[in-house]
């Protein structure tokens, strides 16, 4: 062989070492989607669980849009609503490597220490729906979701210039303890009303955000309240149990029993359009498209905004009979 072709052969075998270098060049968990050589993103996400038809909208929302072919690949975890199973689902993305983590919080608080795992990692980590309570906010790269303390102040004013005109009494129906809906709507509910001397709110309990546990601790408020007006529920879901319970105290919730709760999701529009329920301040789960923008941007290691508030509407039986037939959730 002479100096020149064994000279071409050095060269040909070189460009192909570089070029296989270049194409294992990837960051993180991410991978060649095949398709013009764009980034596959994969992203562990861990649910707070399926406690009501809002949290199965918002899932079905995620996986409808975090797909392969739209260059994700999903890790996808359910909580069951309890905080230790999050953490723990949290800290098999970081050994798994994904490119991006994303979670709704069920509680506010705990957070602190897996998040600055994460961070050790340099995994960016977007909240969605719920957010955290911790000391140093660069543990985390965005939150997207609705203005909770709004929302209850939404439902407050309604209320005060609906029904306060004259003295009420008024029953509240909380969201999980600790969880940043619960706290938020409570708080906005409270200074919408805190003016009006006609609003005496009587008794405030937890029905977890559920259908069921909603039903039973109104079934406790009819029995031991000698007088409800007025029924504020933290989720629809709570509203719909608690109108169980209020038919069968033969009762007619929505004359009766005003009730005005938080969501908007089919069933509960469907009782607000029957009469039953008589005001939603909605609480939108379709953050799955903006959660994929997010996810891209920050995994290409791009600048996202701190805080992206979704935008709600709020619907009387009127506005809810005209919503309801192309309602996507």
């Amino acid at each position: 062989m002479n100096r020149n072709s064994m000279g071409a052969r050095m060269l040909g075998l070189v460009a192909v070492v570089a070029v296989v270098t270049v194409a294992g060049c990837g960051g993180g968990g991410s991978s060649s989607s095949g398709s013009g050589g764009d980034k596959t993103v994969t992203i562990g996400f861990a649910q707070v669980g399926s406690e009501s038809g809002w949290r199965t909208a918002n899932t079905q929302s995620i996986k409808s849009v975090l797909t392969k072919e739209n260059g994700f690949t999903l890790k996808f975890a359910d909580a069951q609503q309890k905080p230790e199973n999050q953490i723990q689902s949290i800290r098999s993305f970081i050994a798994q490597k994904v490119d991006v983590i994303a979670f709704s919080p069920v509680v506010t608080t705990g957070w602190d220490t897996v998040l600055e795992e994460a961070k050790a990692a340099k995994i960016p980590v977007i909240l969605t729906d719920r957010a955290v309570d911790v000391k140093d906010d660069s543990l985390y790269a965005s939150f997207i979701g609705s203005d909770f303390v709004d929302e209850g102040k939404r439902a407050g004013v309604y209320v005060s210039t609906t029904f306060g005109t004259a003295p009420i009494s008024v029953v509240e129906l909380q969201g999980t303890t600790g969880s940043a809906p619960a706290i938020d709507r409570k708080k906005g509910f409270a200074e919408a009303i805190a003016a009006n001397p006609n609003i005496k709110v009587v008794a405030s309990q937890t029905g977890n955000f559920t259908r069921s546990e909603g039903k039973q601790v109104m079934e406790g408020l009819l029995q031991s309240q000698p007088k409800i007006d007025v029924l504020f529920a933290h989720n629809d879901d709570m509203a719909l149990g608690a109108i169980e319970a209020i038919e069968a105290a033969g009762k007619k919730p929505g004359q009766d029993i005003k009730i005005v709760s938080i969501d908007g999701v089919k069933d509960g529009m469907q009782a607000l359009t029957d009469g039953k329920i008589n005001y939603i301040v909605e609480c939108n789960p379709l953050l799955g498209p903006d959660l994929a923008t997010l996810a891209k941007k920050v995994a290409d290691g791009g600048t996202v905004e701190k805080r992206i508030v979704t935008k709600d509407e709020a619907f009387d039986q009127a506005a809810a009979k005209v919503a309801l037939p192309s309602r996507k959730y």
